[in-house]
């Protein structure tokens, strides 16, 4: 009866044991968080691990083939590059040939344009020189009528009123005096005549106030003439005239005898 009794205690402790421990485990299992238990990561399989490899492998070949695809490109944009390079060294030579080509012109029609103003130039240089080339005069004392003059107490200039040619306009009637427009060598020649009388007839050529040449005589009746001629050097604007010496005479009519003439042989 005693073993009985304990027997049966000890199944109670038994059980009160084993339900306490199992409270114990719902409550552990309460308290602990999935969070803080570390529970492994399922391992993939060998099926899935081929299925990721051939993505891959895929994804690598067309990775590969796209990278062919850009280098063909660029190789391709890079010949066409150098064409557009090679193309443009080409126009760059041919603007500098046409450059080279457009200054030899230039250069050319410079040179053009000063053989042409060289030419105008002495073109004109020969006009002028023909147009003051044609230089002569011809006159006589009197402008009409008949008589002497002088004497008179003093050189006096004489003044050739009766101009029969004055070409180039170099001789001025009103004053006696010839001009030289252009430098060169000029002749001259002048005639003076005495009518009669105790008078003598005496002319001089006279160059800027120098006295050059005479031509006189000296008749106690009747006429007398006298003559003389000279080739000058003269400069532009140098001055000749004739001038009647003093106390002499000059005679002139309508038969023109008392004369002065000169012309420009050729200038210098």
């Amino acid at each position: 009866m005693e073993r009985l009794s304990v027997l049966c205690l000890s199944l109670m402790l038994c059980s009160l044991s084993g339900a306490e421990l199992q409270d114990n485990e719902i409550i552990g299992q309460r308290e602990v968080s999935p969070e803080s238990v570390n529970v492994p990561e399922p391992q993939p399989c060998p099926s899935d691990l081929h299925t990721v490899l051939r993505e891959m492998s895929v994804k690598l070949a067309e990775n590969r083939l796209m990278i062919q695809q850009l280098q063909t490109l660029n190789q391709e944009q890079n010949a066409k590059l150098a064409k557009y390079e090679v193309r443009i060294e080409e126009q760059q030579t041919r603007m500098e040939q046409m450059q080279t080509h457009d200054q030899a012109q230039a250069s050319e029609l410079k040179s053009l344009k000063t053989r042409t103003n060289v030419t105008e130039n002495q073109v004109e240089s020969l006009r002028r020189d023909r147009a003051v080339g044609q230089v002569a005069f011809s006159a006589s004392l009197m402008a009409s009528g008949s008589g002497t003059l002088g004497p008179i107490n003093a050189e006096i200039t004489l003044e050739f009123k009766h101009v029969v040619s004055n070409i180039g306009k170099a001789y001025s009637p009103d004053t006696g005096f010839f001009t030289a427009p252009v430098r060169g060598a000029y002749h001259f020649e002048f005639y003076n005549l005495a009518h009669g009388g105790s008078h003598s007839s005496g002319v001089k050529l006279v160059k800027n106030g120098e006295h050059i040449f005479t031509a006189a005589e000296h008749q106690t009746n009747g006429y007398g003439t006298a003559a003389n001629g000279v080739t000058l050097l003269l400069e532009a604007g140098d001055v000749v005239f004739l001038r009647l010496w003093q106390n002499r005479v000059i005679y002139d009519s309508g038969n023109h005898y008392s004369t002065f003439s000169g012309h420009l042989l050729f200038p210098m």
